[in-house]
């Protein structure tokens, strides 16, 4: 059971945010949109936030979305990868490396995510995506980073303000993760 139900989907105030955030979907809300207008401030600030980590950002969106997809499987969260998955296709995932990741996502708990993830097969990755993965993994595990897979991630992205910018994707999709997980936000 949700502990939370969500908004009307005909929700249309406050008009200016409501509108921003039905431009940004195309046109409607989504469930995690309903739970955050809850708060006016949070969804405000989370519209803005979110927006510029998915849209301002300089980390080329393969890599962008594979670290979003890797953070959702991790945290069971099949809302945020369904959602992200596509978005990851289209930069050019190939398939077999999206379906890598499902038996962590459908893992039936979070412990056996991360224990799902130690077997996923790196060699369908290059050296710049197992960098990412390496990363995204290590902040949703364990939050610290080793010296070694901060080194391998610059290398990767041979930019620091990539790789700042990569920590923050990971970092705001384990917010947004954690928030769909623990309101057991569904799919549309």
């Amino acid at each position: 059971m949700r502990p939370v139900p969500y908004k009307s989907p005909e929700l249309a105030e406050p008009q200016d945010l409501v509108s921003a955030i039905r431009a940004r979907r195309g046109g409607v809300l989504l469930n995690l949109d309903l739970m955050l207008l809850h708060s006016v401030p949070l969804a405000d600030g989370w519209n803005g936030f979110m927006r510029r980590i998915r849209t301002e950002l300089t980390v080329p969106p393969k890599l962008r979305e594979l670290a979003i997809c890797l953070v959702a499987a991790l945290n069971r969260a099949a809302y945020e990868f369904h959602h992200h998955a596509p978005e990851w296709r289209k930069a050019g995932a190939r398939q077999e490396q999206v379906e890598a990741l499902d038996p962590v996502l459908t893992a039936p708990t979070r412990a056996d995510a991360l224990r799902a993830v130690e077997r996923v097969n790196l060699a369908g990755f290059n050296a710049e995506e197992q960098a990412v993965f390496r990363l995204a993994l290590e902040m949703t595990r364990d939050v610290e980073v080793s010296d070694a897979t901060f080194a391998a991630v610059k290398d990767a992205l041979h930019d620091n303000q990539q790789a700042v910018e990569l920590v923050a994707i990971i970092a705001a999709y384990n917010m947004v993760s954690r928030f769909l997980v623990a309101l057991k936000v569904d799919m549309e």
